[in-house]
């Protein structure tokens, strides 16, 4: 047993007896919200603002949940501290926050009182961020994929769902590119750059940050946490419709998630766009590292350097090669 303990419907239970229905709506349909935060020194970053977002999704798909808001930011904080004693002074909490319809209809008599799945994990951020140290310096290569981003005509991309088979397709698709540190970016249903597989992108040009608007994309909190940081830093920060062409010829490229925060992209498709990080990214990167008082990139290399995981299995930022 690991010895953590994860928030299973009221109830703190060993993490390996966490376990959902094999009837769940999550299983059966992907029918499930959910949220991933992270820690900086060992305390929550934008968790009111993932707890939003959570709430607006369980609200537009009418998922019922016995809990408010203040009491899912109080279960979070208290999943970090029944379980800090088994993480390192340096390890940083990572949360996953899922929350389902529960068991089907169909189903529901077999249980004595269906409900809601709600479920808060917590394990170690150096899992999640393994082997990126290095893309720091090297970056990313941007693969356009054939897959599409979904269109908010389809289901409407905001709702952070488990319905996420089209990210997956995309990063299959990446990952038979030649090559190493191949991630997918999706394009929307007109040619316009929408979104990574799971992150969002951001592009430089002429002193100015571009990234894609807002309509068929998942709106990240890192994403919008740039906008902040740009304003900050007197930089113009615009949403517009951008092209491949327009990232091709842009002047730095880089992609911003929950787990690594910010990540240089120094090439689409293999056209080069930058040799390694931005000044304009390395700025920006700077400013979250010095508002929260941790040097996300040299906290992300001593990860890498104390922890390596070792698997053949798909991760969510390495799928391998075929």
């Amino acid at each position: 047993m690991s010895g953590r303990k994860v928030f299973y419907n009221g109830k703190f239970v060993d993490e390996m007896d966490a376990k959902i229905s094999i009837y769940d709506s999550a299983l059966m349909f992907g029918d499930m919200v959910f949220e991933m935060t992270r820690s900086f020194n060992k305390k929550q970053f934008k968790l009111e603002e993932h707890i939003d977002r959570l709430f607006n999704g369980l609200k537009i798909l009418r998922i019922p949940i016995q809990y408010t808001k203040e009491q899912m930011i109080e279960f979070c904080n208290q999943v970090v501290e029944i379980n800090d004693s088994n993480f390192l002074p340096t390890d940083e909490h990572r949360l996953m926050i899922n929350v389902s319809r529960g068991p089907l209809g169909l189903y529901s008599h077999l249980f004595e009182n269906p409900q809601p799945t709600v479920i808060i994990a917590d394990f170690p951020l150096k899992w999640t961020v393994n082997g990126m140290g290095k893309l720091f310096n090297g970056g990313v290569n941007g693969v356009i994929t054939q897959q599409k981003a979904i269109s908010n005509n389809l289901l409407d991309p905001r709702i952070k769902n488990r319905s996420r088979l089209h990210y997956q397709m995309a990063n299959i698709e990446a990952s038979f590119y030649k090559g190493e540190n191949n991630w997918a970016v999706l394009l929307d249903e007109n040619g316009f750059i929408a979104e990574g597989s799971g992150d969002n992108i951001f592009f430089v040009k002429d002193g100015k940050v571009l990234t894609p608007k807002g309509h068929n994309i998942l709106r990240g909190i890192s994403r919008d946490y740039i906008f902040d940081l740009c304003n900050e830093l007197g930089i113009e920060c615009i949403e517009s419709d951008l092209t491949p062409y327009d990232a091709y010829t842009s002047d730095e490229c880089f992609m911003t998630a929950t787990p690594f925060c910010i990540l240089p992209m120094t090439s689409i498709n293999y056209i080069e766009i930058t040799t390694g990080m931005g000044d304009i990214t390395r700025k920006l990167l700077n400013k979250w590292s010095e508002n929260v008082g941790v040097d996300i990139e040299k906290q992300i290399k001593d990860f890498n350097n104390e922890f390596q995981l070792s698997t053949n299995a798909p991760t969510p930022y390495n799928f391998g090669k075929k």
